[in-house]
């Protein structure tokens, strides 16, 4: 199994309270799938998405991928946050360029790999403009772009879309779409939106709020409208 998450739990301590995020989850993922989380807010989505990524390390259970323990970030994934995460003194070309640098990838090769990514969220027109020239929804596009440049085994993302207007969100959920099976990317993403999660995933991963335990997980059909009907059942 690529990602093995076991009986898996995570708590904080708030205000000399303790709070669990979520508890007792236990879900086995295959290289190459999409899952979404699905739930409410407050039901641990993020947290989990954290914990698998290696930002936040659990409290009991374990995860692992390719049957080594997460214990940290890796740099063979990324995670695209509900922040853009952009440095102001670089230029839409630069801030995608920044992963690839510490690769010691030549610069006109490096260009041309971000020059893609970028073309790919229709941004080819603002290379050269700076974050605080952008909207919140471009801004996005960019980190989306920075990330897919550096061509990693998972993409973790949280809510990416939120911020896009409609057309651009549906073009980029059909280029991830399309980026996670030409190119066996597995993809975690993290959504409230249900007609999102039944759009994009091969399984829907839905959690029950305070604290987050795993409901049940749906496989999505051919049939779409069977999907959404059974999510919102179980939501």
């Amino acid at each position: 199994m690529y990602i093995e998450v076991k009986d898996a739990t995570k708590k904080f301590i708030q205000n000399e309270k303790e709070f669990t995020a979520f508890e007792n989850v236990s879900l086995d993922i295959e290289k190459g799938e999409f899952i979404c989380l699905l739930g409410p807010s407050g039901c641990g989505k993020s947290t989990l998405l954290n914990a698998i990524a290696g930002f936040d390390l659990v409290t009991e259970g374990s995860i692992t991928i390719e049957g080594k323990e997460v214990l940290e970030p890796s740099t063979k994934n990324v995670t695209i946050f509900q922040n853009y995460g952009l440095l102001p003194w670089r230029t839409v070309l630069k801030n995608v360029e920044l992963g690839l640098e510490p690769k010691k990838i030549p610069k006109v090769e490096r260009e041309a790999i971000a020059s893609k990514y970028i073309d790919m969220v229709g941004l080819s027109n603002f290379k050269n403009a700076h974050p605080k020239e952008l909207s919140g929804g471009m801004q996005q596009r960019v980190s989306i772009a920075r990330a897919l440049a550096m061509d990693p085994d998972i993409i973790f993302m949280d809510e990416p879309f939120g911020a896009l207007d409609a057309i651009t969100r549906m073009k980029l959920q059909e280029d991830i779409l399309s980026i996670c099976k030409d190119y066996e990317k597995t993809i975690i993403f993290v959504t409230h939106d249900i007609e999102e999660a039944v759009f994009l995933a091969d399984r829907i991963v839905i959690l029950t709020p305070n604290p987050g335990k795993l409901k049940c997980v749906l496989d999505v059909p051919l049939s779409r409208k069977i999907a959404i009907e059974q999510a919102k059942i179980f939501s």
